[in-house]
């Protein structure tokens, strides 16, 4: 890997921060791979990142950022969203063997098994439909091989997106029984417990919230809104004994949060909030409009690195034009 000439003329100079995220390490339902696969790349990515980069913790980075101060040179920080139990398993290893922090972004409902990782439940029930056909808001879904499954979810998943969580929780369990699914459906089994979670709290991991049930925020009402955030993070505090200062927005593209959710989570006393689009970050970025990039565990090491100097230096150049 080419570090010097990458890092030349880029984010060297201690005032921009890049946040990376990752969702689940291994194979789920939802994303697919071959065994052991994404366990041997995100450790690729994490040593890339360790020889080229300053991995920093996210919640003082931002601090740092925010009372201009410089952090190290080509500061980055590491995330990780939804709880997947193999965060606990193997990433959360691979993490402290090379000495790097990260944020882990929970969800209380998923914890406590109250709620459901609904694009996981969904996507068990497309690959084990006994249906050739499905039908969700006027439209016929091919199920009848694992191509046309997985085209078929692709296709849906925006539409559920679009609804608050009341109505895409009725549409999923419509969905799911029209497909008629072979089996019993056990994805919570890929998501952390509260006793998992104290384990990673206790490892030194930093934790942040990712709402009470993987809400689409701006989805919701005001009040919805409010009632979510602060409830989220009182629980996280309370069961983890310890600070939580972060949120990530489900989804975390524009329109997926709004005024009304920066307002609410201002109000439940986060000190920021990260989204899932841009790269750079500086003293002037919005602190409830984080930029994050999400990679896969798939990635090659050498381009996720290359992609973030390109990003990096081309959104410097957009900020002084």
């Amino acid at each position: 890997m080419r570090g010097p000439t990458l890092f030349r003329d880029s984010w060297a100079g201690g005032h921009e921060l890049v946040v990376l995220g990752w969702h689940n390490i291994e194979s789920t339902c939802r994303y697919p791979a071959e065994p052991g696969s994404g366990t041997r790349s995100i450790a690729r990515q994490l040593r890339a990142l360790r020889a080229l980069t300053s991995v920093v913790p996210l919640d003082p980075a931002l601090a740092t950022l925010r009372g201009g101060g410089r952090l190290p040179p080509r500061a980055v920080a590491l995330t990780f969203d939804d709880g997947y139990r193999d965060n606990l398993a193997l990433a959360m290893p691979l993490l402290r063997e090379l000495g790097l922090p990260a944020t882990f972004f929970l969800v209380p409902g998923f914890l406590g098994r109250r709620h459901e990782p609904w694009w996981e439940h969904l996507a068990w029930a497309f690959a084990n439909a006994t249906v050739r056909k499905a039908e969700f808001a006027g439209i016929s879904l091919d199920v009848t091989d694992p191509a046309a499954r997985r085209r078929s979810l692709t296709r849906v998943e925006p539409l559920l997106k679009s609804r608050d969580e009341t109505g895409r929780r009725r549409a999923v369990a419509e969905l799911v029984e029209s497909m008629a699914p072979a089996g019993s459906c056990r994805c919570d089994e890929l998501f952390m417990d509260w006793d998992e979670a104290r384990i990673m709290a206790r490892s030194g991991m930093s934790i942040g919230s990712h709402t009470m049930c993987h809400a689409v925020l701006a989805r919701e009402d005001q009040a919805v809104q409010r009632r979510d955030l602060r409830e989220s993070r009182a629980l996280l505090e309370h069961a983890l004994e310890l600070p939580v200062a972060s949120l990530a927005y489900p989804n975390g593209e524009p329109g997926d949060y709004d005024g009304t959710t920066l307002a609410a989570a201002r109000a439940a006393g986060y000190a920021q909030a990260v989204t899932t689009h841009g790269v750079a970050n500086r003293s002037t970025t919005e602190p409830f409009e984080i930029r994050r990039r999400v990679l896969a565990p798939g990635d090659n090491a050498a381009v996720v690195v290359a992609g973030l100097v390109r990003g990096v230096r081309r959104e410097r150049a957009r900020s002084v034009a």
